[in-house]
């Protein structure tokens, strides 16, 4: 089982589990655990390959990495827990497994709150992703990832963000990070049919304004999943959301959770 933490509230019986992206692990959330237990009882995970999940999971997962198995490790940890419906936010890579859990099982999902959300590649992040294929094998992978992080994260205001999931990656196995890079092969798809679908879930997206890979798509989405979902987006914000404005992110993240009967 991967690794995961625990934040007990014994006034309330609802759960939030965050769920971090590729590179990073459940430490990125470390702006949300204070406002977050306070009101709700928490789950944080780390992904398989990530942070505590590291050491046990290298021997044990040798078949090959799709969304859906991934998607699996969460539910294996909220039965193991007996959580039988949870309020799931994530970040960047993570928006995706969520919404994988949520095509699986939308009875374990209560809501989605998806900042950074990937919804489509755009052109230049399907050129970043041939790259890292033709590449994968021959730099060494931070490398690879220093480079992906700054082109999503360029400005000097995303310092903070763009250094917080390098060190995270750090802690990466060369295998790893390569077994997630081929999850890139089966992205299209499976976001195509995330945008061709309106699941019955309240759906909140918070994004940055300046998350110029990502946003676009996003709105478009809203717009046309208008019954479910709900966008914010952050001033002077990228692509890490959480990182970059923790006050803002917790405070329209926790004001959603609390509008849903």
């Amino acid at each position: 089982m991967i690794n995961y933490i625990t934040y007990k509230n014994e006034n309330s019986d609802q759960w939030v589990t965050f769920v971090h992206g590729a590179g990073g692990s459940s430490s990125i959330w470390f702006k949300q655990i204070r406002d977050f237990k306070k009101q709700y009882n928490v789950l944080l995970l780390d992904l398989r390959g990530h942070g505590n999940s590291n050491s046990q999971i290298k021997k044990a997962f040798k078949q090959k990495y799709t969304f859906e198995s991934i998607a699996n490790d969460v539910l294996e940890v909220i039965d193991h827990l007996k959580i039988e419906k949870s309020h799931f936010v994530g970040i960047s890579l993570g928006t995706i497994l969520i919404r994988q859990l949520a095509e699986m099982h939308p009875e374990r999902v209560q809501s989605m709150i998806l900042g950074g959300a990937i919804l489509k590649m755009n052109f230049r992040s399907q050129i970043l992703m041939k790259l890292g294929n033709t590449f994968k094998y021959v730099l060494p992978y931070l490398v690879l990832y220093k480079f992906f992080a700054f082109v999503i994260m360029p400005k000097k205001s995303h310092k903070q963000s763009r250094l917080l999931f390098i060190n995270e990656a750090k802690k990466l196995y060369q295998k790893e990070f390569i077994k997630w890079f081929k999850l890139t092969a089966e992205i299209n798809p499976v976001l195509k049919w995330f945008r061709q679908v309106e699941l019955d879930i309240p759906t909140f997206y918070v994004m940055g304004e300046e998350d110029y890979m990502f946003l676009p798509s996003v709105r478009l989405v809203v717009e046309k999943h208008y019954k479910s979902s709900k966008l914010f987006v952050v001033e002077k914000c990228g692509h890490v959301v959480n990182v970059e404005q923790p006050l803002v992110f917790n405070t329209e993240v926790l004001s959603f959770i609390g509008s849903i009967k």
